[in-house]
């Protein structure tokens, strides 16, 4: 039986990108598919106030990026605190992605808010912390796509670090076998980044960070490590179960709650 999972949508991809790469629950879709995995989804659009019935009306949970800020404390954002909670006590495992990593941090007591440093984009290189697990074997560090001017600040006591950079020190955060959580987006792959860069350039990011970021995502190496880590997430998502996998990348199951 395919493993269910419940993707919690904070928040949806510009209207002017939204026809060509669809939203941010549709990319971690798509990613899964591509690293030959197939799950049910059912998609909850928490940011409108769709919420499931019950923490136990799905397998897994998925809580995705947004544009909102943790800190904003909409009621939308107090009412998911509250279901990441029921969902931990649960002992059902939650994968949390930019706002998501950011939502959950501040449900267990972090501190979320902008970095003195400013905007995060383009492609960023973390460094697994020593004695981590989750990459493949070998692999000591990744590549995501960055956007972000908001960050964990102080991590919660119960999160364990995985990875870091100078830049984001909290850039992946476990809590038990429960919660695993990434500041960056696995989702994002360089075209969509490229795309995303230039269309907030001048906008709410600097011109200058935008510029630098460009540099990097269009040259002909341009790569991220999006695959080894979906395996990751799904891996955890199983909790270590041997992934199901789908080598001929057949189409999922999958139902929207709006």
């Amino acid at each position: 039986m395919s493993l269910k999972i419940g993707i919690l949508a904070a928040g949806i991809t510009p209207d002017d990108l939204l026809p060509e790469f669809g939203s941010y629950a549709d990319m971690c879709k798509r990613l899964f598919r591509q690293a030959g995995f197939t799950f049910d989804y059912v998609t909850f659009d928490v940011r409108d106030d769709v919420f499931p019935a019950s923490a136990k009306d799905c397998d897994a949970w998925i809580v995705t990026g947004s544009k909102a800020n943790v800190y904003e404390d909409l009621p939308w954002m107090r009412r998911l605190k509250a279901l990441i909670l029921e969902i931990y006590d649960a002992d059902l495992p939650t994968v949390g992605i930019c706002f998501g990593h950011q939502i959950i941090a501040e449900a267990f007591g972090g501190d979320v808010n902008k970095y003195p440093d400013g905007w995060g984009v383009g492609l960023h290189r973390y460094e697994m912390v020593p004695g981590a697990e989750g990459l493949d074997a070998g692999m000591s560090s990744f590549t995501l796509s960055a956007m972000h001017q908001d960050q964990v600040l102080v991590k919660p006591d119960s999160a364990k670090v995985l990875a870091s950079s100078p830049f984001c020190p909290f850039a992946a955060l476990q809590y038990d076998d429960r919660i695993l959580t990434f500041q960056a987006h696995p989702e994002f792959d360089v075209t969509f980044e490229t795309r995303l860069v230039e269309y907030l350039r001048g906008k709410s990011v600097p011109k200058d960070k935008a510029d630098q970021a460009l540099e990097d995502l269009t040259v002909p190496a341009a790569a991220t490590d999006s695959i080894a880590i979906a395996h990751w997430m799904a891996s955890f998502l199983q909790r270590g179960e041997p992934t199901q996998q789908d080598a001929a990348g057949a189409d999922v199951q999958e139902t929207s709650k709006s």
